[in-house]
């Protein structure tokens, strides 16, 4: 509205300047040399409108052809700058969905149309890594490195190239000089401060946090935690060479970060030996209401030097009580009262606190109940299946970071380099599932599991020989006798039906002997079984008395045949025989068989 407002009052101006042009007298002359020129004012108003309008049209032509090439220039650079932008995208999509080949065809007409745009050079080095060309990927991030406006970009992609090739310093390198030229980069700062924890570099990765708390990379609740982190790691490591550091270290560490498991037990390790034995105990239970850990139970139950088992006993159980039944950590309660009461023989107590997990017992609740059967009844039977349960029982929490599981806290995961990864819980491989939990145990471990059977009473082994009781009367041929067999050739199969029963009889034996987990008979024990469950005797016995053993008779004189000399030619008693002559059929037709040599050709030709 207020633009047609407008454009009525310029074409109202317009027309009340006309009017006063027009209603203007007089006359305007124009003398040039020898021409002389008359007209009216609105003539000449009209006159100079006019040439205004010419020259205005005509420097508009001669305008637009000289800058004609210019715009031609313009429109093809646009033109092939929009081919270079639509083949980028195609190729970025290419990448993402995986096409290779496509990501390829694009990220030449890319370089093609649009050499110098960063994109272009992005597109090269990713289709480059997705076909594998880690070479080509490397020289085109090592361009990118080269420009200013790409220099960070190419840095990241020849840090992921060292990564891949196992270079960790060359990685570290590049990663340090990103950080120099950005030290909000975030991918370097992490990967700057993992590379210095791998190195144990302590001092370094403290001074990385600082840098990433000043940029904004980390929030200050964040930056106590990982500081304290790095603070106990660098106190664990100097324990042993400088304590009064170590000290200083992990005291300002259980300040930072209270709740961290090995910082509360090692501070509380320095405050017992410098005889604080209340400050001792309230870093241990700060830590233990926010995760019972059994290190932080043994660190309770040794905090006053030279306590009895039964003074750490009735320590462990304060400690417990301060953990809610409902709460996970209960079960750490548990199991650290069931140590220190085997440790105090207060073996009925041990047992009342495990009764509860020992329908589905965890490994080390399987151990704990081993150690209990060996030092209260020295029963090896029962503390042995209660090992081999705890082979196939469920894994117990342990220090897990990123799928790893570690026998101790670490700082720093093995497998990504993130700070403060190892958390104490459940390894993966032990959680439940739809295909059972745990392997099926054996029958020995039932049977020793299970109520001990009734024993067996068997009579004390004389220090007599005792004599085996006698059997039934055998026949005299049936008499033991180990000398060579000179029985017929079909007499040999109960000699071999017997030899295989023996051993038989000897391996169900052992078996029995296993199963019930009694000691071996004595000879004085063993006796033959009743006549009524044996099968009968063999009509060849396989063992016989040594008394009954006859001399063996006089060896046969081996006798030597003669063998001629290899030189002696000796005497044909054949006599000479043709090679030619055929021996087949009968001894007759042998009589009538043609003669072989010359009397046979000639035999055969006269015929």
């Amino acid at each position: 509205m207020l633009r047609i407002v407008l454009f009525l009052i310029l074409i109202a101006l317009a027309a009340a300047g006309g009017a006063w042009v027009a209603d203007q007298p007089g006359e305007l002359v124009l003398t040039w040399g020898g021409l002389r020129a008359t007209t009216t004012f609105p003539g000449f108003v009209l006159g100079l409108g006019i040439f205004a309008a010419a020259t205005v049209l005509v420097w508009s032509i001669v305008t637009m052809v000289w800058r004609t090439p210019g715009r031609l220039r313009r429109r093809r650079h646009e033109k092939r700058h929009a081919r270079g932008r639509h083949a980028i995208t195609q190729g970025l999509l290419a990448i993402g969905h995986g096409d290779t080949a496509l990501a390829r065809r694009h990220a030449d007409a890319a370089r093609r149309h649009a050499a110098n745009d960063p994109l272009a050079l992005l597109l090269h080095a990713q289709s480059a890594q997705l076909e594998g060309n880690r070479d080509e990927a490397q020289r085109v991030f090592r361009a990118m490195a080269e420009r200013e406006d790409t220099r960070l970009l190419g840095l990241r992609g020849l840090f992921i190239e060292a990564q891949r090739a196992d270079d960790a310093f060359g990685a570290v390198m590049i990663a340090e000089e990103a950080i120099k030229l950005s030290p909000s980069s975030t991918w370097a700062s992490h990967a700057v401060l993992g590379f210095r924890c791998a190195r144990g570099d302590w001092s370094g990765a403290l001074a990385i946090l600082d840098s990433n708390l000043s940029a904004g990379l980390v929030d200050k609740q964040a930056y106590r935690r990982q500081r304290g982190v790095l603070l106990t790691a660098r106190a664990l490591e100097s324990e042993t060479v400088d304590r009064d550091v170590a000290r200083e270290n992990v005291m300002e560490a259980v300040k930072l970060a209270p709740t961290l498991v090995p910082a509360a037990v090692l501070a509380a390790k320095f405050e017992s030996e410098a005889h604080q034995v209340r400050r001792a105990m309230k870093l241990v239970e700060a830590a233990w209401l926010a995760n019972p850990h059994p290190d932080l139970a043994d660190a309770y139950a040794h905090v006053k030097l030279g306590d009895t088992a039964w003074h750490r006993l009735q320590r462990i159980e304060t400690l417990a009580a301060k953990t809610p039944a409902d709460k996970p950590g209960h079960v750490e309660g548990q199991l650290a009262i069931a140590r220190a009461a085997i440790d105090a023989s207060e073996f009925v107590r041990a047992r009342e606190v495990l009764a509860p997990y020992l329908k589905d017992p965890t490994q080390r609740v399987a151990l704990l109940m081993a150690e209990l059967e060996r030092t209260e009844h020295g029963d090896g039977g029962r503390a042995r299946a209660w090992t081999l349960r705890a082979v196939r029982a469920r894994l117990d929490p342990a220090w897990t970071a990123d799928g790893y599981v570690s026998d101790r806290w670490r700082p720093v995961s093995p497998v990504t380099g993130r700070l403060d990864a190892f958390q104490w819980q459940t390894p993966v491989a032990s959680l439940p599932s739809d295909k059972g939990t745990m392997i099926e145990s054996s029958a020995f471990e039932e049977a020793m599991l299970a109520a001990p059977p009734p024993k067996r009473v068997t009579a004390a082994p004389s220090q007599t020989p005792v004599e085996p009781p006698a059997a039934a009367p055998a026949p005299a041929p049936a008499a033991q006798d180990n000398s060579p067999p000179q029985a017929k050739e079909p007499e040999k199969e109960p000699e071999k039906q017997a030899a295989k029963e023996v051993p038989k009889d000897a391996a169900q034996e052992a078996d029995r002997e296993i199963a019930t987990e009694q000691p071996a008979a004595t000879p004085a024990e063993r006796t033959d079984p009743a006549p009524a469950e044996s099968p009968p005797p063999p009509a060849t016995p396989v063992f016989r008395t040594r008394a009954d053993l006859g001399k063996p008779g006089p060896a046969p004189i081996p006798v030597i045949p003669i063998v001629r000399a290899p030189d002696d030619p000796g005497i044909d008693d054949e006599g000479p025989s043709d090679e030619f002559t055929e021996q087949i059929g009968t001894p007759k037709a042998h009589a009538k068989a043609q003669a072989g040599g010359w009397r046979g050709f000639w035999s055969r030709w006269g015929a």
